[in-house]
């Protein structure tokens, strides 16, 4: 079963093909009508609020690091690094997210330079990763073609809880940066990393390796975790709520069709939560218009809400909803979640396999 279902989601796998043939491959997804001129005020970019959510993020890591140092040896540490670890291994998935759609920031290089921190925080490869989120929003949930597809039917459920603690997708990075070190790309990423970028991979991880070795050896010299504790390790302690969060966008929701309101959720968030997340619970309005900065998206949803599926109301509503989902397509892979939409709603545009329709 597991060979099977790793198999039919592979890029290079059968379904690949199929997908192409289906017409599901870059295809045209449905948009919900919102006034040109309305559409242009939402997509202006501006430096203020990025540059202030940014400036809260990296002040208090630096903050809770120092608390953390500070009481290191005592109990008293811990509540510090706890804070620390999840600003550092998981709301940089936020900052990595919007930064690599080059909307968080309006001048450029500041963007670029947010997004490699984070992209290093995260231990994705920022020009890999850019390529492969290009294919995310390009095929949607379209199997054999989303590179980022996590709950699979039937999910990989000791993958999911394992990476709650990042103990996949730490030792899978680490031997990425070694085989990129090398001059290679998985076979995988040659189908979506263009040659020309290629370099920029193999550059990234020699540079990133050369780091996680100096804090190896510090860690020896020192005989001590302590660094760390501050440089790859919150990828492992700080990375739960990567999967908190990520597991509300997409699981358990439609495979292979062309309307982001039936495999995509939109779950409304606190304050804190939505700091974290930089607001990508409007995940509905974000892959339906991703060029809108993260700071408008609550003001897209507005504007579109008419036509969209009732967001979920918070995490736990969204939650209820998609453990059962996940449970029952261990046993039925045909099962998904349908999104009803409200009277009213322009109709959706699908292409099916038979399992989404």
């Amino acid at each position: 079963m597991g060979r099977e279902r790793l198999a039919r989601y592979s890029l290079v796998g059968p379904e690949a093909a199929r997908a192409v043939e289906a017409g599901l491959a870059g295809a045209t997804w449905f948009r919900s009508d919102v006034p040109r001129k309305r559409m242009k005020d939402l997509m202006r970019r501006s430096d203020g609020p990025a540059i202030r959510d940014t400036a809260i993020w990296l002040g208090a890591i630096v903050v809770f690091g120092a608390l953390g140092f500070a009481f290191w040896g005592s109990w008293f540490a811990v509540p510090f690094f706890l804070a620390y670890g999840v600003l550092y291994g998981s709301a940089s998935d936020s900052r990595w997210h919007e930064c690599g759609h080059g909307t968080a920031f309006r001048t450029r290089w500041v963007n670029d330079v947010v997004y490699q921190l984070a992209s290093f925080m995260v231990m994705r490869d920022p020009t890999v990763w850019r390529w492969s989120h290009t294919r995310h929003h390009t095929d949607t949930l379209v199997v054999g073609r989303d590179p980022e597809i996590v709950a699979m039917r039937p999910a990989r459920l000791a993958r999911i809880i394992a990476n709650l603690v990042g103990l996949v997708d730490v030792p899978l990075a680490l031997r990425d940066m070694v085989l990129h070190s090398a001059g290679r790309l998985t076979e995988e990423e040659a189908t979506f990393v263009p040659d020309t970028e290629r370099p920029k991979v193999h550059r990234t991880a020699r540079i990133w390796l050369a780091i996680y070795a100096a804090t190896a050896a510090a860690c020896v010299l020192t005989g001590s975790i302590l660094p760390a504790m501050f440089i790859g390790g919150p990828r492992l302690y700080g990375a739960y709520m990567i999967y908190v969060y990520g597991l509300t966008q997409h699981a358990g929701m439609g495979e292979n069709v062309l309307d982001h309101r039936l495999n995509t959720r939109t779950v409304h968030m606190n304050r804190l939560n939505r700091f974290l997340y930089w607001n990508m619970n409007y995940h509905v309005e974000h892959h339906m218009f991703p060029m809108v900065p993260y700071h408008r998206l609550p003001e897209l949803h507005e504007e579109i809400k008419h036509d969209l599926a009732p967001a979920y109301p918070s995490l736990w509503a969204a939650y209820k909803e998609i453990v059962p989902a996940v449970l029952r397509q261990l046993k039925d892979q045909n099962y998904y979640i349908r999104r009803e939409l409200p009277a009213g709603a322009a109709p959706f545009h699908a292409v099916s396999d038979g399992r989404a329709a």
